[in-house]
Order: C-alpha cells, then sequence, then structure tokens
C-alpha cells in the first residue's frame, strides 16, 4: 500500500459529524464468547490494542465503533483514548447487555435503561460525551421504537448534550426507514452475501440522513465467487451514494492495510 492511500472523513448526511468511509469495530478488544467469526480469536493486550488504534489514525480512520454488548471493550477503550479524544469519532449503543460470566446477553429498551446505558458509557469511555448512540436491536425494530418511544429518549440526550447523534442498529427494512424517519443515523447489514436492507440504504439517500454499514465483510464469511471478494465488498458498499461508512472489526494490522487499500479504491472509482 503506497503512502498516498489515507482516508478522508466526510460529513454523514444530515448532522454536521465527521467520519471516515471505514470506521474500526471493538468487539474483539473486549468480547471473545458468542460472536460469530469463522476462526477463534486472542483479545489483544494493551499493547497491541495500542498499536491498533495508531495504525487506524495512520491510515485515516477515526471512527470507532462500540457498544455494551462488546464485553468490556468501552472499558478498555476509554484509557486507550486519552489524549487523543478529538481524534476520534466515538459510535457506541444501547440496549443489549451482555455478560461477561456467563457468555449470554439480554436486552432492556426502556427510557430508564437508555439513560443508565448512556451514563455509564461515558464513565467508561472517559468522555463527556459520545458522537453517535445507536439502538442495539433484537431483531424487533418497529416493536422497540413504537413500544418504548427510545428514539425520542435519545433525542432527550442529545438536547442534554451528552450525545451529539442518535439512530438504531436494526435488522429490518421497516425499522431502518423508521430510524430514519425519527432519527440521523440508521445501521444496516450489507455484504455481498446479504442486500435486502438496500431500501434503507435508499431511502437514507434521498432524504439526507445517515447509514452505517455493519458486517460489510459478512464477519469473515466472504463469498469466494469473486476474483477479490475483499475488493467486490467495498465496490458494492461503497457503490451507493447513501453509505456514510462501514464498519470492520478486526485486530489484524494486515487485514486492516488491506481493507482500507480496497475501500480506497472502491471510492476512487466514484
Amino acid at each position: 500500500m503506497g503512502d498516498n492511500v489515507l482516508l478522508t472523513p466526510e460529513v454523514i448526511a444530515g448532522t454536521d459529524i465527521k467520519v471516515s468511509p471505514i470506521g474500526l469495530g471493538t468487539v474483539k478488544l473486549g468480547r471473545d464468547q458468542g460472536v460469530k467469526y469463522p476462526d477463534s480469536f486472542t483479545i489483544p493486550d494493551t499493547r497491541a490494542a495500542q498499536e491498533l488504534l495508531v495504525l487506524s489514525r495512520e491510515l485515516g480512520i477515526n471512527l470507532i465503533d462500540t457498544a455494551p454488548a462488546y464485553g468490556n471493550s468501552e472499558e478498555r477503550l476509554g484509557p486507550l483514548l486519552q489524549g487523543q479524544r478529538n481524534d476520534w469519532i466515538i459510535c457506541s449503543k444501547v440496549g443489549e447487555e451482555f455478560n461477561n460470566q456467563t457468555g449470554q446477553s439480554h436486552f432492556d429498551f426502556t427510557p430508564e435503561h437508555v439513560r443508565l446505558s448512556i451514563e455509564r458509557s461515558l464513565q467508561r469511555l472517559q468522555t463527556d460525551v459520545i458522537d453517535i448512540v445507536l439502538v442495539h436491536s433484537d431483531g424487533n425494530d418497529l416493536e422497540i421504537i413504537q413500544r418504548y418511544g427510545i428514539l425520542e429518549q435519545l433525542e432527550h440526550l442529545k438536547k442534554e448534550g451528552k450525545i451529539r447523534a442518535a439512530g438504531m442498529s436494526g435488522k429490518t427494512v421497516e425499522g431502518g426507514i423508521e430510524t430514519l424517519k425519527r432519527s440521523d443515523i440508521a445501521m444496516v447489514t450489507h455484504n455481498l452475501n446479504y442486500q435486502e436492507e438496500l431500501a434503507v440504504i435508499d431511502f437514507a439517500a434521498t432524504n439526507n440522513k445517515g447509514i452505517l454499514v455493519k458486517k460489510a465483510l459478512a464477519s469473515g464469511h466472504l463469498s469466494q465467487q469473486y476474483e477479490n471478494p475483499l475488493q467486490a465488498s467495498f465496490d458494492l458498499i461503497f457503490g451507493h451514494p447513501g453509505v456514510s461508512s462501514a464498519i470492520i472489526g478486526t485486530i489484524n494490522p494486515d487485514h486492516l492495510r488491506a481493507n482500507v487499500a480496497a475501500a480506497y479504491n472502491s471510492l476512487r472509482k466514484n
């Protein structure tokens, strides 16, 4: 990868937040149970995690994605990001809780828990504001939105200055579109193997809303029918003008460099 390969942040539609086209997913910094990757991995130690963050910034990545459901990811990131908070856009979640002892998740979408969760994330991340907070859906997107008033609660927290933008990491087209009607950003699954939430990205593009893509590389289960599945993945994602950024979870520096190079190549085509 040449020295000129450096990702440039762009504004998420409808917000004043500039993010790099690739975000660093941090599940593997804090959780190794109940994850759906094809290969086992070891959670990196503090030095390796710090080196990964340094490399990410050198490559132009400024978006970091975490969640209470990612084990102790938030607690680890707080100290790691000290002294460089202004270099990063932090995206975290509410709704899903993970117990490291049992290896099980449970969900709580009540307004009370949302507030508690964000206050706790602020403490763990050692920051005064979280840039993006998304609801971590259990799959019942519309019910969560309509029953709990959760997006409205996030709007309250926005007005209090605790978060800058809000939305949902959902699993349905209906939920994604409803999220964008009421909030700033939808996080959707979109990759070579699964494009069933494309209508949400289309809606965002025509309504000046933000889209973050999760599982962009199918959690490592990339289709091998393409000569270069990595490049084909990013060509698909960045071929759509509605996509702001793709969250890529890796702890392998070589994979990170390859991902950035492929994303850079795709963005040059568009």
